[in-house]
């Protein structure tokens, strides 16, 4: 049985904040484990987003995209997002809202409602730890999407 509520975060954990994907989820996993009230929740994890991963959409009630960012607001932000055909459309890496294009177009309907948690990040050079800040961002996106999950 395929949960209703997909979560899933992706980046590089070699490469300073862009482990923020990747940790949030292995944080969430161990947090969602202690709130049965949630319901089913399913975590996923991966370098990077590809066409692939529209095939993950099939089923969900609702999507909780999570990432790195040098650009959102500290701590983090929360938006809901759409499906789009954007520049990383045709390339290997692919933004969210083109997932969600790949999957309407597979499915050839709408995908189910999507958010993006995009977690402050400030330094993604090989071989860095994550910094102090994103780890106060992380600490934060854990209680935005436990907000967000609850009410879901």
């Amino acid at each position: 049985m395929i949960a209703p509520t997909l979560v899933f975060g992706w980046g590089n954990p070699s490469r300073g904040d862009d482990a923020l994907g990747p940790l949030f989820v292995e944080h969430f996993e161990a947090l969602a484990a202690l709130h049965p009230e949630w319901g089913a929740v399913e975590c996923l994890t991966d370098f990077q987003l590809q066409v692939e991963h529209a095939l993950d959409l099939q089923g969900r009630r609702r999507v909780l995209f999570v990432d790195a960012s040098l650009d959102a607001p500290a701590p983090c932000s929360l938006q809901r997002i759409a499906a789009a055909k954007d520049a990383s459309f045709t390339t290997h890496a692919m933004s969210p809202q083109a997932v969600l294009k790949v999957y309407a177009d597979i499915e050839d309907g709408e995908p189910p409602p999507c958010w993006l948690l995009a977690i402050r990040g400030e330094r993604f050079e090989l071989g860095e730890a994550l910094s102090g800040s994103a780890q106060q961002s992380l600490r934060a996106a854990l209680q935005v999407a436990a907000d967000w999950v609850a009410t879901g």
